[in-house]
């Protein structure tokens, strides 16, 4: 793999971040040395294949796509570093990343687009500021976007997520059921697939790395996915270990039960911001 298809952020302090420009995706986020995010020890890094682990950008479909690859293409092709790594007068390191239509995106959806993807790493926190824009003049597109956020962890049925209780979540693995959350934490024991809806800002993740915590902050993603493949399907990837599904929990952020409609000349916008605690 190419040096140039990698872009670091340092703050110092052993603290990093870096990200793959095939798919925008932040392979690795370190927080005073210790590694924060899970990429699969077999991910793929071909420049084709979207890669397992880390934080791929979904959008503008989540899920199967009738014209496309599944997830869309942002988490396929190759991002543009739209502004080198910055040192703030805050200290903290900014970099930005964009995509725009070309002739491969419109060959799977046939829109002009600009898409820009701002992170910002400070001392314990990884922000995230995403600008969709739709500078046609006279037509109006839809679409989903999500961080596919893959925590560490020592061991996920250790784990435990705030901000679920009382939300409605889609089942995916009982035929796309609907069902409403009863507990006041969610716990992963066993092949875990649902979009949770209208879930509140912020999220806590318990037990990630060294037993600390890690908060989720949202904005504009009215939608939190939960995902984790167990036993079976961990075994049915041939780019994820079959004994690794204990040490990752994604829990992502997105707008995905329901479109973004863009109107010509408007713009969307949402982020996130990863805190460990």
């Amino acid at each position: 793999m190419a040096a140039t298809s990698v872009v670091v952020l340092d703050r110092g302090n052993n603290t990093t971040c870096t990200i793959n420009l095939h798919g925008a995706t932040v392979v690795s986020w370190r927080v005073n040395n210790q590694e924060q995010l899970f990429v699969s020890k077999q991910a793929v890094f071909d420049g084709k294949k979207a890669i397992r682990g880390g934080i791929p950008f979904v959008f503008p479909q989540f899920g199967p796509w009738t014209f496309g690859p599944q997830h869309g293409f942002a988490r396929i092709v190759r991002w543009n570093l739209e502004k080198a790594p910055e040192r703030l007068a805050s200290g903290d390191v900014e970099a930005i990343f964009s995509i725009m239509d070309n002739d491969f995106t419109r060959s799977m959806w046939n829109f002009s687009f600009r898409l820009t993807y701002r992170l910002i790493l400070r001392e314990k926190e990884l922000h995230f500021n995403i600008a969709v824009y739709n500078p046609s003049k006279d037509l109006t597109f839809s679409f989903n976007m999500l961080l596919h956020t893959y925590f560490k962890v020592p061991d996920v049925r250790r784990c435990q997520i705030t901000g679920l209780h009382g939300c409605t979540f889609i089942d995916k693995t009982r035929e796309n059921t609907c069902y409403q959350e009863g507990r006041d934490v969610v716990t992963i024991g066993e092949w875990t697939d649902r979009i949770y809806q209208n879930t509140p800002q912020e999220h806590i993740i318990t037990n990630v790395v060294s037993g600390r915590k890690m908060r989720i902050q949202k904005y504009n993603f009215p939608d939190t996915v939960i995902w984790n493949p167990w036993v079976d399907r961990a075994k049915g990837m041939t780019d994820f270990g079959d004994d690794e599904y204990p040490n990752m929990v994604c829990v992502e952020a997105g707008h995905v039960s329901s479109p973004v409609i863009l109107l010509p000349g408007t713009a969307f916008e949402a982020s996130q911001i990863l805190q460990v605690m």
